[in-house]
């Protein structure tokens, strides 16, 4: 039998800005984007924020609202990104099979470590060597399969490890709300009130056929699921790159009104996603967009693409088609979001046309821009479309969002 673990790094975004900045540590925190620039949406929170109801997704004035104290501080990501880093590291120490699942968090198979007291040993062990190394606390899943030991990370907050073994699974899995269950998002949980399948054992102890029929091929794989039939292993590291997406989002300044506004935000979004991939050596097989308007309704939408890319213009010109094809114009739009998925080293082999010069002359002019802009600054040049509206322009990204596997605009 298997010994997976998960480890979970507690309120990862606030816990490193409070690392850095002691002065907070007694204040309730939130990260955020820049709320003068209306990127005020809740990243992340640390436990007195928690505790005054805050919860992450929801605007910064309706978190001022509930807690006048609080102190905003913008994400810092690079320094997010060393901390994982550094994590994983620590995991190296007991295995080779770590699989992240976003910045925080990754999942461990230590069925053949040894090491005497398993799997709540080590998960001790990586406890406390987090807490002394990076100055961080994490919680621990341990049990038979990635989708429980998720499930125990969870269960205890903060600096804790939980077991859940085959024997009392049931009892402690099956009472669980059955959106806690890995997978299950709004839609799911939704369709799933609706037939009164509230908790995850009311989702074992279904009749899969019926789930089936009421969630498709889904509706088996999580009655699977709740019954810790879960047998995905754990991916070796090094068999594939730990970075799965690249893409960028941004709450703009004021409202879009118009396919021009669109088009502009995604074109300054794309040329930063665009530079990223070219930078780490990545083509995208997927684009996938986000879109957020004034009422913060949302939407997502990917389209595969016919050949591999790295070329800002042709991101722009699928998020444009995936955007037409999706929106209706109802009201102004407040957030977009652009993103390269499935990606492909760009020196893996991919079938190319003898006479498709085109793309290799779009990729030498995106790169001499590219050039430019390091060498004197992002706006020595930009599109002609940017002068349409300077405050919207001036939105060149800062930070490429490094997305980690099975994370889209999280």
């Amino acid at each position: 039998m298997r010994t997976v673990l998960h480890s979970d790094m507690n309120n990862f975004y606030a816990s490193v800005e409070c690392l850095y900045h002691p002065e907070l540590r007694d204040k309730p925190v939130i990260v955020c984007g820049d709320p003068e620039l209306r990127h005020g949406i809740v990243l992340a929170k640390n436990y007195l924020a928690k505790r005054a109801g805050i919860i992450t997704g929801e605007a910064v004035w309706q978190a001022r609202n509930k807690c006048p104290g609080l102190v905003a501080v913008k994400a810092d990501y690079p320094q997010y990104l060393r901390f994982a880093r550094a994590a994983r590291a620590i995991y190296a120490d007991y295995t080779d099979q770590v699989e992240p699942f976003g910045l925080d968090e990754a999942w461990l198979d230590v069925t053949g470590s040894g090491i005497i007291g398993g799997g709540r040993q080590i998960a001790d062990d990586i406890r406390q060597r987090i807490r002394s190394e990076l100055g961080l606390t994490a919680s621990v899943g341990v049990s038979f399969n990635k989708i429980f030991a998720k499930l125990g990370s969870d269960l205890k907050k903060p600096d804790a490890t939980v077991v859940i073994s085959p024997d009392d699974y049931q009892q402690t899995i099956w009472p669980l709300p059955a959106r806690e269950l890995l997978y299950i998002g709004p839609a799911t949980w939704g369709k799933l009130k609706r037939i009164s399948l509230t908790t995850i054992g009311h989702i074992a102890r279904a009749d899969p056929l019926f789930l089936r029929s009421m969630l498709g091929k889904w509706g088996e794989v999580l009655w699977s699921f709740a019954n810790g039939q879960d047998y995905s292993p754990v991916a070796r590291s090094g068999t594939s790159c730990d970075i799965q997406s690249i893409g960028h989002s941004t709450t703009t300044p004021r409202d879009l009104l118009n396919e021009t506004d669109v088009r502009m935000t995604f074109f300054i979004l794309a040329e930063a996603v665009a530079a990223r991939l070219r930078e780490l050596g990545f083509l995208c097989r997927t684009v996938q967009i986000s879109i957020r308007d004034r009422q913060l309704r949302s939407f997502e939408r990917q389209r595969k693409l016919a050949e591999p890319t790295c070329l800002a213009s042709c991101l722009t010109r699928v998020a444009m088609d995936l955007f037409r094809e999706n929106y209706v114009w109802e009201m102004g739009i407040r957030s977009v979001g652009i993103r390269g998925a499935d990606l492909v080293t760009a020196a893996e082999h991919r079938q190319i046309s003898l006479w498709d010069r085109e793309s290799r002359r779009q990729e030498a002019l995106e790169r001499t821009v590219e050039d430019l802009r390091t060498r004197y600054g992002h706006f020595v040049i930009q599109r002609g479309l940017m002068l349409k509206d300077t405050r919207l322009s001036d939105l060149a990204p800062k930070e490429d969002h490094v997305i980690f596997p099975v994370s889209f605009f999280r």
